[in-house]
């Protein structure tokens, strides 16, 4: 199958509102099919893992690769130089920033977009957004910068704007609009990384402002603090953004993405910590024990893989570094794997670039 018509199917498949095991499947193994022939890298980490067009029946038999992998090796179906939109992560190892290639941002969109109305709007079809977060032309490399001037772009209003810019975070601005907002009854959106917020509300604890922004207003966090900020337990974290901006704890809602995927994940809100994440019909996770590969049992601790249909350029299996057990409705995320998961995480990078280098 060609790129243009993988991607013409991949379209129709996020519009489409739904999959079942067997649709899921057939597309999973399109997009694997497309890797393998495309992703020399991959290729050999599959093949050394009798992983092979004929031997992959199922999307849970397709290779996860390291997340930390793509700051070592180039994981990309087109050369890099003809793919125009590359982005990148914020941490480094030794630095060296992980990179995601995308020849278009078409499936990219169509999964973030389909997914955040279905997730975050609600009943609105537009809301006057405020955004934690630089532009896009300030962070072109950035996966969230892009992710929020779509939601901008396609959902907030026009009087939306952003609140942070190379001249820090504009305090005045955002307490002018939140104002606004409270005086006029009209829902609000506030939308960034999460240690954004943590330095907005401190900002405004110290000028004694709290607001009460009208029903139907909502916050998105996304991120974590990643030593940008102080650090917060998520139960003291959502406990005082609803009671600095007055928005019920359920309208409190995180979203978990990453730079090597394409597609993002939601809670239904924050009044109970840890929450349940869950994606839409084109992604899918399995809990993992990564010493063995093999899933846990449901409701045991284990290190996340995450099967994005939407990530079709790069490898759409990815292992992560998060720990997680699988519940009713998703999974919960309780942070960054340690002890025997974080070692065996550390053994399967090793395993694929080793494998992915090999002649």
């Amino acid at each position: 199958m060609t790129e243009a018509r993988l991607v013409e199917e991949l379209l129709a498949f996020i519009a489409a509102g739904e999959a079942d095991e067997e649709a899921f499947n057939r597309m999973a193994l399109a997009v694997f099919a497309h890797q393998f022939e495309t992703n020399a890298p991959y290729r050999r980490f599959a093949t050394q893992r009798a992983r092979t067009l004929r031997t992959v029946k199922s999307w849970r038999d397709v290779p996860a690769v390291p997340i930390s992998a793509f700051k070592d090796l180039t994981l990309s179906g087109r050369p890099p130089e003809e793919c125009p939109h590359v982005f990148m992560t914020s941490g480094t190892t030794k630095g060296v920033r992980g990179k995601s290639h995308h020849p278009t941002l078409a499936v990219y969109d169509r999964s973030m977009t389909v997914n955040f109305r279905r997730r975050f709007m609600g009943e609105h079809d537009r809301l006057r957004m405020g955004i934690l977060f630089p532009t896009e032309q300030a962070m072109p490399n950035s996966s969230l910068a892009h992710y929020l001037a779509l939601a901008k772009s396609e959902f907030g209003t026009a009087e939306s704007r952003y609140f942070v810019s190379d001249a820090g975070l504009d305090v005045d601005g955002a307490i002018a609009e939140l104002s606004r907002a409270e005086a006029t009854g009209e829902p609000y959106a506030l939308l960034g990384a999460s240690f954004s917020v943590v330095h907005l509300m401190d900002a405004l604890a110290e000028r004694g402002r709290s607001f009460a922004l009208p029903a139907g207003s909502r916050i998105l966090d996304t991120g974590g603090f990643k030593g940008q900020s102080r650090e917060m337990a998520a139960e003291e974290f959502y406990s005082r953004l609803s009671a600095t901006f007055g928005v019920p704890r359920r309208l409190c809602i995180n979203m978990y993405g990453m730079t090597e995927l394409s597609t993002q994940f939601y809670d239904d809100g924050n009044e109970a910590c840890p929450s349940v994440k869950s994606g839409p019909h084109w992604i899918r996770s399995r809990v993992i024990n990564p010493l063995t590969g093999q899933e846990v049992p449901r409701g045991s601790v284990g290190v996340l893989v995450h099967h994005d249909l939407a990530h079709f350029n790069c490898a759409s299996a990815i292992l992560t570094e998060d720990a997680g057990v699988e519940v009713d409705g998703g999974f919960q995320l309780l942070g960054r794997a340690d002890g025997a998961d974080a070692k065996g995480c550390s053994m399967a990078v090793e395993d694929f670039l080793k494998a992915a280098r090999a002649s």
